[in-house]
Parts: C-alpha cells; structure tokens; sequence
C-alpha cells in the first residue's frame, strides 16, 4: 500500500532534469553545500561532524543502510527546489495531472441508493485546481488531507463527471489505496 505523499514526492522525481547524485560522498558535499555547514548535516543526519568531513573527503564510501536510506532522502528533498516548484506551478494552473489510482471507493448518496465501496482501477485526467488543492493538502501535511483531496478530485470528475451527472453525490470514500501514481 502506497501513500498518497509517496506518490507525489516520486511525481516531483520525475520532473528533474538532471540526477540527483549517488555516491554517499556526492551526497554528503551535497548536504554540506546546502545546509551551509558540516555542523548542520550532522545534526540533520543525527552523526558526528566528523563522520560528515570523512564522507566528504570520501574518506568513508559505504553508509549503514539506515543512514543511507536518510541522506538518499534529505537529499532528494532538497535536489533541484526550483525545477520542483516550476512543475507543481504548471500542474496547478495550467497541466494538471494524471492520476492512476486501485483503491476501495464508495460514496454517501441519498436515501435508496447504494453506498458501498468497491475496487476500482481508474486512470484520470485531474484538472489545474484539484492538482492545486493536491500541493497545498500537500504543504499542510497529514496523510489524510491528501486522501480527501484526491476523493474529491474523483468525485468530480468520475463520478459526477464534471457536473454532467449524480448531482445529489455528497462525498467520495477512498479506501484500501493499493496503488496510487501521479504524472505530469
């Protein structure tokens, strides 16, 4: 099960123009260079400041895995914030998004009709506003508010297909999130 975060932190992947580097050593002068310091990188990775200058003069080359897996993902948050930025603008006003989502959806509708969730696999066009509303949930963190603005992304323009139908639909359930992927 994929979190809808995962999902558009690899989005934002996609969107860089160049790699971002992979040696433990790149990534450490990386780090260094960003954070302005060797003293900051080692209190960001919860090493010593010596350790940090040894991987810097490439002097250690292999990480534990545990701290690995970290500066793989400090640095990704920080690779290329400007490419980001551009490609979550375009997307919000005038791109918007792909969304391939498996997941359990069900939906509270009035009195008579069925409200039970079901597996669906969709594959959508998501218009510049819900892509917008996707960052900023995004921004304000909590797993939660991403899901629901996904829900509503999908109530829209699946179930009431942009206003065309099932007008009386109140609110979309995502349940189950098997997987979920975003593109540009």
């Amino acid at each position: 099960m994929r979190s809808v975060g995962d999902a558009l932190d690899g989005l934002m992947d996609k969107a860089f123009t160049r790699k971002p580097p992979k040696s433990a050593g790149a990534q450490m002068r990386f780090l260094v260079k960003q954070l302005k310091g060797t003293k900051a990188a080692a209190q960001l990775l919860g090493i010593s400041q010596r350790t940090v200058e040894r991987y810097v003069k490439n002097q250690l080359k292999n990480p534990r895995p545990d701290l690995a897996g970290r500066m793989a993902g400090e640095v990704r948050k920080r690779w290329q914030l400007k490419v980001k930025d551009k490609a979550r603008q375009a997307a919000a006003s005038t791109n918007g998004l792909m969304i391939d989502v498996r997941a359990q959806l069900g939906y509270a509708a009035p009195a008579g009709t069925t409200d039970e969730a079901r597996e669906r696999h969709l594959t959508l066009a998501l218009p510049p506003h819900h892509a917008g509303r996707l960052f900023d949930a995004q921004e304000r963190g909590g797993e939660q508010h991403m899901r629901q603005a996904v829900a509503d992304a999908l109530k829209e323009v699946y179930f009431q297909q942009r206003g065309t139908r099932a007008a009386s639909l109140e609110e979309v359930r995502m349940l189950n999130v098997e997987h979920i992927e975003f593109d540009l």
